[in-house]
């Protein structure tokens, strides 16, 4: 398990490298609630997703364990953390994406010194790839979400909300491997076990809610036909879903057309460039049973890397 002081620790080791995100709030979204609706704006993080901080403070501890080769396995922003910070370090770095990644994220991958491989469609293809490509070189494989140095690293954004949102009550999580809510989770349950903290997923993608309901780890859905397309896992991960066991208050899945719609009100209304993956926050808090009248409400909007010429198929109008 991962403890709070490894959030900590975590913390002060990625401090110099990653941004402390705003919260953004919505007094439109506040009137049609009865909430105090608010926004942990990790599309505003460096890389364009809050996974720059899981990546960073595995791959400082990977440098230091000696590693000169580094390898991930991610449909983009993933690869994007880990391509940025090998890069800042000078490791040299290749990151294997699906044959359907989002070209913006492949480029920004490229960009930051990162060499593409390509392999199906899932992380069941992915992983193996980046695994044996990180054995030929002597290098070391930085996972998306099933180790305590990301676990940590993502935690740290539950620190933040914390520290910023005075009498947070309830906290809505994009999932899909389980990294960001398992180290949210932890930071705030054991900061304060009284804030209510809920995963969600997309409906194409639910292994963590079968999961969580069979009580052991299972795979569901096809996760490759979301359009949340950072959220195509096929199951949560060895280490982060006893944390989701321990702590999480439900498991939230949301329909793609509602996922369509939170996107697209935040593009007309808040101007904010969000992804779908990080449109499944506040996709919950409009359409779930979760009471959130009179409360205030932090929506994680997990990361901003869209590819702009899909986002005709991807809005919709929010008004008739």
């Amino acid at each position: 398990m991962v403890s709070l002081e490894d959030i900590l620790r975590a913390r002060e080791q990625i401090a110099e490298t990653i941004h402390k995100t705003r919260i953004l709030r919505s007094s439109q979204l506040s009137e049609m609630t009865g909430a105090n609706m608010l926004f942990k704006s990790e599309h505003l993080q460096k890389t364009g997703s809050f996974k720059i901080r899981g990546a960073t403070n595995r791959v400082i501890n990977a440098e230091k364990e000696g590693a000169k080769y580094i390898t991930a396995a991610s449909s983009g922003n993933h690869g994007q953390a880990v391509a940025y910070i090998a890069n800042q370090l000078g490791i040299p770095a290749t990151i294997v994406v699906p044959t359907d990644a989002t070209e913006s994220k492949v480029n920004a991958i490229r960009n930051y010194n990162g060499k593409v491989e390509f392999a199906g469609t899932t992380s069941a293809d992915r992983i193996p790839k980046a695994k044996e490509i990180a054995k030929d070189n002597d290098g070391v494989f930085v996972p998306p979400y099933d180790h305590p140095d990301i676990v940590a690293g993502q935690g740290t954004v539950g620190l933040e909300i914390t520290e910023q949102v005075q009498d947070v009550d309830v906290v809505f999580v994009p999932v899909g491997g389980g990294g960001l809510v398992a180290g949210i989770l932890t930071a705030i349950k054991e900061i304060n076990p009284d804030i209510k903290v809920y995963g969600v997923e997309p409906k194409l993608a639910n292994d963590t809610a079968v999961s969580l309901q069979e009580g052991k780890i299972m795979t569901a859905g096809n996760p490759a036909n979301t359009i949340a397309d950072g959220l195509r896992t096929d199951q949560p991960g060895d280490l982060t879903f006893p944390i989701l066991q321990k702590y999480i208050d439900d498991l939230i899945v949301v329909k793609e057309d509602d996922v369509r719609f939170a996107m697209s009100f935040v593009y007309e209304r808040m101007k904010q460039v969000i992804e779908p993956s990080a449109a499944v926050s506040l996709t919950a808090a409009l359409n779930s049973d979760v009471d959130i009248k009179g409360k205030t409400v932090v929506n994680v909007l997990s990361g901003g890397n869209v590819d702009l010429f899909k986002l005709n198929d991807l809005l919709v109008k929010t008004t008739k």
